[in-house]
């Protein structure tokens, strides 16, 4: 009895299986073809050019990818203000217009004040500005509301606004309230020739490496004599930030004086200095959030009673802000981009095969000519040595049938074989 066949799907996946085992074990070996055409040769030597000159001019040369980087140094900042200044009705120095007075890396200058003074604790219509404030009796008003946003406790009574013939809720706190007896201060006629001293210093510490910044006191910053000192003038700093000093005196702002420490730590120590850039931090076109104030209070006793003088103060705050990168020479940095390199080489001869293989009018000449197939000869009965060296290439391959002499025909054998017998 026959015995029942294989289906078809189980020898076309035996096949499968055979071919895939094969190609597990083939060798693939690249072979150089000259190709001689002038443009695909322009063409291959331009990218190799590019590569090259993009790696030496921009990875090497402009971003030093040959160090080792750190960025973020440590930072201290000191800072200290000098100067004297007038309003309408007194003389400023710095201990009143310098807040806070400890000198750190965020302080402001102020430059104009809404002074309300003699505040007591009583009853006063509340402010116009509050939402809901203004009213026409006593109806309008409900007793023991608080306003988050208003100047106290309302008391339930309408009562006449401190000008003018509108009415508000009168309110319980501290009166009168801001808006309503104010006035204002100008700081800011001599504030443009305030001096800033900024003592910083900065730690690497991946590469142990500080620096103090060192200054002349008598020094004053310029970007062309003096780059590195460290003393400014006000008017200066809101100059380079692109601002209007007047306008910025009156309304308030931010300024940033930014401080960059980029140190190549191949070179000396005295290469390392601070680059110094200012600009303005608060949004200057968004009515809702520019400009920069805020209040606080002196407190005394007047007649046994306690009384308050609260300030509204507008000012030039100013943020230093430290940041840098310090790089030296490393070598496993240098040896994976000069092997990025040398692998980026490459993509022109991709390039140039791709072009080869699909637009030229030749490319089945060319792929013929590119990717041979080589099969390595079978097992003879030789010994193992023989056989390792015919798998390797280093010994001829036993010749093929076609290769060998033809026998003579039996005739001409036994012919031969006659005259051997006689």
């Amino acid at each position: 009895m026959a015995e029942p066949t294989s289906p078809r799907w189980a020898a076309g996946a035996r096949r499968l299986a055979r071919g895939c085992w094969s190609t597990l074990w083939d060798y693939e070996t690249s072979k150089v073809v000259v190709v001689k055409n002038r443009r695909l040769g322009i063409v291959y030597r331009a990218v190799q050019l590019l590569i090259l000159l993009y790696f030496v001019w921009y990875v090497f040369i402009v971003q030093k990818s040959y160090q080792d980087s750190e960025t973020g140094p440590e930072s201290s900042v000191i800072t200290k203000v000098k100067g004297i200044t007038t309003s309408e009705h007194k003389v400023w120095d710095v201990e009143e217009y310098v807040k806070p007075p400890e000198g750190g890396s965020v302080f402001s200058i102020i430059t104009r004040i809404e002074v309300t003074p003699f505040q007591t604790l009583g009853t006063c219509p509340e402010s116009i500005r509050v939402s809901n404030a203004t009213c026409h009796s006593d109806d309008d008003c409900v007793a023991g509301e608080l306003d988050m946003l208003g100047n106290g406790l309302r008391t339930g009574r309408c009562v006449p606004y401190y000008h003018g013939a509108a009415k508000t809720c009168e309110v319980s706190g501290w009166c009168p309230v801001e808006d309503g007896a104010s006035v204002s201060q100008f700081l800011g006629k001599m504030a443009p020739n305030f001096t800033i001293l900024i003592k910083n210093s900065i730690h690497y510490p991946k590469f142990q490496f500080s620096k103090p910044d060192s200054y002349l006191k008598h020094c004053t910053f310029d970007e062309r004599s003096d780059p590195y000192c460290p003393i400014f003038k006000l008017g200066f700093i809101v100059e380079q930030a692109g601002e209007n000093f007047t306008e910025l005196a009156q309304k308030g702002g931010v300024i940033g004086v930014i401080i960059n420490w980029n140190c190549d730590l191949d070179l000396a120590a005295s290469k390392c200095n601070p680059k110094y850039s200012f600009r303005r931090l608060d949004p200057k076109h968004v009515l809702a959030s520019s400009g920069y104030n805020f209040r606080f209070a002196k407190y005394y006793k007047a007649n046994g009673t306690t009384t308050r003088t609260l300030i509204k103060a507008y000012g030039i705050r100013i943020d230093v802000i430290v940041h840098g990168q310090a790089g030296k020479f490393s070598l496993i940095p240098t040896i994976i981009n000069l092997a990025t390199a040398l692998t980026s080489i490459g993509v022109g001869s991709f390039l140039c095969d791709w072009i080869l293989l699909t637009f030229m009018n030749k490319n089945k000449v060319y792929s013929h000519k590119k990717f041979d197939k080589v099969c390595t000869p079978g097992r003879s009965s030789a010994s193992w040595p023989v056989t390792l060296a015919l798998v390797l290439g280093q010994a001829p391959p036993p010749p093929r049938p076609a290769d060998r002499p033809p026998s003579p025909p039996s005739g001409q054998a036994g012919r031969s074989r006659g005259e051997g017998q006689s």
